[in-house]
């Protein structure tokens, strides 16, 4: 036999493949591989399933298969026309969302019976399956599924959907005293079905004689309710004991919710970590009788099994693998231990020593920079220590390069954590120097707030696929301060920090947090050419290191310095005050020589004279005391 299965790299696709190959040893089978990551799953795949499994895409030769496994709506039409051009058998892997709404049993007969399709989900199984059923010259086997879960045997799964929405939840009251009265309202009942059933259920009806034209429903004999979900984990769960039900009254409002009272109920239970849509899903109305797929599977005595006897496996397989909550949790032997740390601009200053600091605590270390030279030494120095670090050469700048660069590093690594955007410059001139030098704005710019936002962009997909991420900014205390000087440099960091407050409001439910550090001046090789005119004593980079340290392991909203609060309060309270003495301040700390445009004359021959160093008035040198410095 040849079979060509649509979605074959998927949860589901990936198990009916391996169950053709089992169930003849001649089978050949071709999966669709029509995207970069449906190619890179049947790379890795495909040493499992052997020389009889070949990739199918667009440029392939094409092929006269016997059945055609449609396991996606969205590739309905595709599947359709390769059977019709095959003559193939057409298996059509629909679900019980076509019944919507409807209430009351719904056999292997029943279709469009007037029902409502409250989701896009359901609306998409259901103009799928009509495609189908519409079409009179190819010859086409229906199935529709109950919710897929993970495998009977092992709990073995890829996604969270049915159930496992709320074991989340029923995680969070495992730690409640065993004689705490636990209630739960009998509702949500919702059809389950574990992966492996199904797929041999499909597989024995593939290969049945005159079934052409049926549909099946490869469901479960009964459906569960919240209540049956809670008494079939309790044990595993270390759940308290249930000690009762809510009257239906109480929580139906938030199963029928409309209007305003829905965006209600969406906001509070996307905080909680479920998504909207699993409410809306969890309440079927409908009996999905399955007489004709009991009767063609009575033969290979192929049965759903009970809820009940598989719940345990499910919740231990999503406990250990697959509860977010298991990459929030802290190693015992310290909160960094295991830890996946990306650190920008660690080549030196604050990078390198943040570096070496959070690879001492037990971390893992990815540090970027361009300069690979000294990366390699720091990875050295880590590594010597005892350490792990990694060095990766990027160009934060540079879009191409970073996504070069965490590719690799997921590919290597499978995961990050933490980000520390450290990467960074700085320059030091009036607005008045600058009138002709638009593009000192642009260069700081484009490394301090872009190159920042391009990491965060570039992890995010990462982070919310495993719920979990934290990203720390290290800004500058001058954002407070408002230092003169620093026209082209501040305002990055003003950027940077109000991009983090936006998007920390928008990925608190996918548990992707920020710090931002309002970094006081530290003693970096970016301060060396301010020499003396730096207006305050800097902190040591090592200081600085610890800071970042304890941004990754507290995870505060904010780190600043009580004179950057200080500065910060001025400005809010007194802005016209904190504006004068910020002048007076411009006025008594001078550009650089290099802002001046002062070049260094070659000296003479001859004992060297004293350098004459400008002197700022002692005044001003007190006011500058009281003001915060710069980072870098």
């Amino acid at each position: 036999m040849r079979y060509v299965v649509t979605g074959g790299t998927g949860f589901l696709g990936s198990r009916i493949v391996a169950g053709l190959l089992d169930h003849s040893v001649d089978a050949e089978v071709w999966v669709t591989v029509d995207d970069p990551p449906a190619q890179a799953r049947f790379a890795q795949q495909a040493a499992d399933w052997g020389d009889r499994v070949h990739a199918l895409s667009g440029d392939s030769t094409p092929v006269r298969p016997d059945h055609v496994v449609n396991c996606r709506s969205a590739d309905t039409e595709a599947a359709l026309e390769l059977s019709r051009q095959a003559a193939a058998i057409l298996h059509q892997l629909s679900s019980v969302a076509v019944a919507g709404d409807f209430a009351g049993e719904y056999t292997e007969d029943d279709f469009d019976v007037g029902q409502q399709l409250p989701s896009r989900s359901h609306q998409a199984a259901f103009d799928a399956e009509q495609l189908v059923r519409s079409t009179s010259d190819v010859r086409f086997r229906i199935y529709r599924t109950g919710v897929i879960v993970g495998d009977s045997c092992t709990g073995e799964t890829e996604r969270i959907t049915g159930p496992y929405h709320v074991f989340g939840l029923l995680a969070r009251l495992s730690g409640l005293p065993s004689v705490t009265p636990v209630l739960m309202p009998d509702v949500g009942r919702i059809n389950v079905v574990p992966v492996d059933y199904v797929v041999a259920a499909l597989i024995e009806l593939m290969h049945s004689e005159d079934r052409d034209g049926q549909t099946f429903h490869l469901t479960a004999l009964e459906s569960v309710g919240l209540r049956q979900i809670y008494r079939a984990v309790a044990r595993c769960a270390e759940l308290p004991p249930l000690r009762g039900g809510l009257p239906r009254r109480v929580i139906n409002p938030l199963l029928v919710a409309r209007g305003r009272t829905k965006v209600l109920r969406d906001m509070a239970v996307t905080q909680l970590g479920v998504p909207p849509e699993a409410i809306d899903s969890l309440e079927t109305a409908a009996v999905f009788r399955s007489e004709y797929t009991r009767e063609a599977l009575s033969a290979g005595r192929i049965e759903p099994p009970s809820f009940e006897s598989y719940a345990p496996a499910l919740w231990r397989y999503w406990a250990e693998h697959l509860d977010p909550g298991l990459n929030r949790s802290d190693d015992p032997d310290g909160p960094l231990v295991g830890r996946h740390v990306i650190i920008t601009g660690a080549s030196s200053g604050i990078g390198r020593a943040s570096a070496v600091a959070v690879a001492a605590r037990g971390a893992t270390v990815f540090a970027l920079a361009r300069n690979g030279a000294a990366l390699e030494e720091l990875v050295a120095e880590i590594t010597a220590d005892g350490g792990r670090a990694f060095a990766f050469s990027c160009d934060v700048t540079d879009t191409e390069s970073v996504d070069a660069t965490i590719a690799e590093i997921l590919g290597r690594f499978g995961h990050v954590d933490y980000l520390v955007n450290n990467a960074g410059r700085s320059i030091r001139r009036s607005v008045s120097a600058s009138t002709d030098r638009l593009h000192d704005y642009e260069r700081v710019m484009a490394v301090n707030y872009f190159g920042a936002v391009r990491m965060v962009l570039a992890l995010l997909p990462h982070w919310q696929a495993r719920r979990f991420g934290h990203v720390v900014n290290v800004s500058s205390a001058g954002v407070q301060a408002r230092n003169p000087k620093y026209s082209a440099y501040l305002p990055t960091k003003a950027a940077l920090d109000a991009f983090t407050d936006v998007v920390a409001s928008e990925t608190l439910s996918d548990n992707i947090t920020f710090t931002t550090i309002h970094m006081p001046l530290v003693k970096t090789p970016m301060i060396a050419p301010s020499g003396r005119l730096n207006p305050v004593p800097p902190i040591s980079a090592e200081h600085a290191a610890a800071m970042v340290v304890r941004g990754l392991v507290d995870k505060p909203v904010r780190i600043d310095t009580p004179l950057g609060t200080l500065a910060d309060a001025g400005q809010y309270f007194t802005p016209k005050l904190a504006r004068r003495v910020l002048h007076q301040l411009y006025l008594g700390y001078p550009d650089s020589a290099a802002a001046r445009g002062e070049v260094p004359r070659a000296s003479a021959p001859g004992p060297r004279r004293p350098a004459v160093r400008l002197r700022t008035p002692r005044p001003v040198k007190r006011v500058v005391r009281l003001v915060p410095g710069v980072n870098w």
